[in-house]
Formats: structure tokens, sequence, C-alpha cells
């Protein structure tokens, strides 16, 4: 979590301008703590979304046996006779 302040407001305020707020805890990442006859009864704080992994749901679950990035030692036809390859379909 970022370093923020965290502002502390009644309840009745709250209250009555919770839509203003919910706009502002998501714009600024700032927590509002609410409060009940001076003691603390709740934290209004920003929602953090999961990041998707880059490869999708299943990411957990790939391994690369070998280095996946370098070239391979292996001609490929469309390399050698493009227009069969092109004109073949």
């Amino acid at each position: 979590m970022t370093a923020h302040q965290t502002r502390t407001i009644k309840a009745s305020e709250f209250k009555a301008k919770c839509l203003k707020l919910m706009d502002e805890v998501a714009t600024t990442g700032e927590e509002i703590i609410v409060t009940k006859r001076g003691a603390p009864i709740g934290k209004f704080v920003p929602l953090e979304t999961p990041q998707r992994p880059p490869w999708g749901k299943y990411s957990s679950q790939l391994k690369f046996a070998d280095d996946v990035m370098s070239q391979i030692d292996v001609e490929w036809e469309a390399d050698t006779n493009p227009d069969r390859v092109l004109h073949s379909c």
C-alpha cells in the first residue's frame, strides 16, 4: 500500500457526503476513518484490483523447459520457399 494520509470524519458527515467521498478515495487513494461519538467504527479504503498475469489464468501451470526467446537451428520451409507456403492454400 502507498503512504497516503488517513483522514477521520464523523459518521454523519460520511453519510451526507458518501458519493463524493467514494470518488475522492478512488482518485487520491486516501483512506478515511469513520467515527461515531469519537470512536473509530470503520475504514473506507480504495479497492486494490488484482493484476492479471500476462499469460492468462493458466499462467501458474506454464513451465518453459528451455530458452524460448533465442533462435533455433531448424530451417523453416517458409524461409526457403515462401511462394509455395503462401500459395498452397
